[in-house]
């Protein structure tokens, strides 16, 4: 039995420090974690930005639907980019408008113009 006081100290110098390695690679994960929920967040912030931003403006050019395609997507723009977007496509078709709103790398695409007539149940439209 020689060696046993020995080997011990030996085994406890070899393990010094294991815990700062193990704490660094926790931390490093931890980080790297909080990293992609916060990208996450921002994704999500920037799509509902870009979804409102997109509903505002095709309401603006429905508005302006009957003054014709170049006025109403001017004020589309206009209302898009107060809302912090820019607007990537407007088509204004009889009284509907078609738009697309990017904020970002989130694109969004809404439409808007008068409501369909939609028959009762039973009847026959006429």
């Amino acid at each position: 039995m020689t060696g046993g006081r020995a080997d011990r100290a030996a085994g406890g110098r070899a393990e010094r420090g294991s815990a700062t390695v193990w704490t660094l690679g926790l931390m490093a994960v931890l980080m790297a974690a909080f990293a992609a929920v916060a990208l996450l967040g921002q994704a999500v912030v920037a799509r509902h930005r870009a979804g409102s931003a997109a509903d505002l403006a095709a309401l603006a050019a429905a508005d302006r639907a009957l003054d014709g395609e170049r006025p109403a997507c001017a004020l589309a723009a206009r209302v898009a980019a107060a809302q912090g977007a820019v607007l990537r496509r407007c088509v204004v078709v009889g009284e509907v408008s078609d738009v697309t709103a990017a904020v970002g790398g989130a694109q969004v695409r809404s439409r808007a113009g008068p409501p369909i007539a939609v028959s009762e149940p039973g009847t026959e439209p006429g």
